[in-house]
């Protein structure tokens, strides 16, 4: 799938402003801290380690306590700067569609006993073949997809989910209100073609289809490779009694038997993986029960149709056997340019993966220890609105390379270069914060008193069942009161 970048018309630096002033407006407590900490972030040397080092940045012009106190006590009107990025230029397709993926990323804190509403997430790459749970916040992130090989996204929306939260139904429910903001911003119209939402095998894709069947969007995610789906359900033959069948044969991923002539094939050459053979079969869907996500659904279950694909590539990069990809598409009657463009497709989304890797190693954005989750989500949404403004700089910005690094085109700029040259960007650029008033610093606690409140303890919370009030904990770990006498 070739997509394009929507370059920023007219004044480059009038969007970058414009965008930056809105920003300042949404910050109705410590803004001038607020948005002089997002610029510290902007302009600092090198990946950020502390939040006491921001305070150091020049562009940061208070203290470290200003710092910390607009992280805990600011506030920021995320109604309002959601529409803002929704009117941001996003990128398109060649067709002028529009590409949304939606993942999972975590912010762990396992050591954090005293911040509430932490979460077991399962991470990856932590032992061999293992996949461990450790206590963290989890954030769903949106973004609307890049061109080619990138590694630039454009961040929309981010979410964190709550104890007790289904992870389809909160990513369908963020999805929704994101679209409606798009569609209120002018970024879809009537006549254009439906919105592409792309999602990992961590999402029940047949469920987010159902969810959003209303809203002019297609869902194309991945499958696991052992699952069985059912096709269409045969016509009913003349004089047969009898409740009608609702389901057809069984089409079982690991079994070939069951998969017969294809709808629709095509054969692709790669320039890394070789020979890409795109197999696809139409109107499948699986077979629903009254379990998990559908207990509390009334009546019959739906059928929910779809396009199977099966991806299988001739060599990966690594040397490894590569194994077929399995997809699902909500639409049907899938032509041979529609299974060429969403396997495309499926293979940008992993471009989100950059961005979250950006987010942690270079922006900071899990390095601060906060307490609170509301802290953790003020300072989540100044990351993305960091990403927001580099993205918008990106046509501005000269290559600063270290002296052992190629010259690079300025279409072809990572966001961490776009970064090193941002603090040259800067002074042409708006910037609402006020000159900080001098004043002493408070007395804080008398020496040698010691704190008589301390900080409750909090457990630690598991996934619930989807459908399901009951809400699993961990051992508590508030200390008992000793025994006296």
């Amino acid at each position: 799938m070739s997509l394009a970048h929507h370059v920023v018309r007219q004044d480059p630096f009038a969007g970058l402003s414009r965008f930056r002033g809105e920003f300042y407006s949404c910050l109705t407590r410590r803004a001038d801290a607020l948005f002089e900490l997002a610029d510290a972030v902007l302009c600092a040397d090198g990946p950020v380690r502390s939040l006491v080092e921001l305070s150091l940045v020049g562009e940061h012009r208070r203290g470290h306590g200003g710092l910390y106190d607009a992280l805990s006590a600011g506030r920021v009107d995320i109604v309002r700067l959601r529409r803002a990025l929704a009117a941001v230029p996003l990128p398109r397709s060649a067709d002028g569609r529009l590409v949304l993926a939606a993942d999972f990323t975590c912010w762990l804190r396992p050591n954090a006993h005293t911040s509430p509403q932490r979460i077991l997430c399962h991470t990856y790459g932590r032992g061999k073949d293992q996949h461990i749970p450790v206590p963290g916040w989890p954030y769903s992130v949106i973004c609307a997809l890049e061109s080619g090989r990138s590694s630039w996204t454009a961040p929309l929306d981010a979410l964190r989910l709550a104890p007790g939260d289904d992870a389809a139904t909160v990513t369908a429910r963020q999805m929704r209100e994101l679209i409606e903001r798009l569609i209120e911003a002018g970024q879809w119209k009537d006549g254009d073609p439906e919105i592409l939402i792309v999602v990992d095998a961590g999402y029940d894709v047949p469920r987010l289809a159902f969810l959003l069947k209303d809203l002019p969007v297609q869902v194309l995610g991945r499958m696991r490779s052992d699952r069985v789906l059912r096709r269409a359900a045969p016509p009913r033959e003349p004089g047969v009694r009898g409740r009608p069948p609702r389901h057809g044969g069984e089409f079982v991923f690991g079994d070939p038997a069951t998969w017969n002539t294809p709808d629709a094939q095509t054969v692709t050459a790669t320039r890394l993986y070789g020979t890409a053979t795109a197999r696809s079969w139409d109107r499948l869907h699986p077979r629903l029960t009254h379990r998990s996500a559908w207990t509390a659904q009334l009546g019959a279950l739906p059928v929910i149709e779809g396009t199977v694909i099966r991806l299988q590539v001739e060599q990966l990069p690594s040397g490894a056997t590569p194994k077929p990809v399995w997809l699902w598409w909500s639409g049907t009657d899938a032509t041979t340019a529609d299974v060429d463009c969403l396997w495309q497709a499926f293979l940008r989304r992993f471009d989100i993966e950059h961005t979250f890797r950006l987010f942690k190693q270079t922006l900071g954005w899990t390095c601060p220890k906060i307490r609170s989750p509301e802290a953790a989500d003020r300072w989540t949404w100044l990351i993305v609105v960091v990403f927001t403004q580099l993205r918008l700089a990106r046509p501005l910005a000269a290559d600063r390379r270290r002296p052992w690094e190629k010259p690079s085109p300025p279409h072809r700029l990572t966001p961490a270069r776009v970064r090193r040259d941002f603090r040259h960007l800067r002074p042409k650029a708006a910037c609402p914060a006020e000159v900080p008033k001098s004043s002493r610093p408070g007395p804080g606690r008398p020496l040698g008193s010691k704190n008589t409140r301390p900080t409750p303890r909090h457990d630690v919370h598991t996934v619930g069942k989807p459908g399901s009030a009951i809400q699993r904990t961990k051992k508590s770990t508030t200390p008992r009161p000793r025994r006296t006498g």
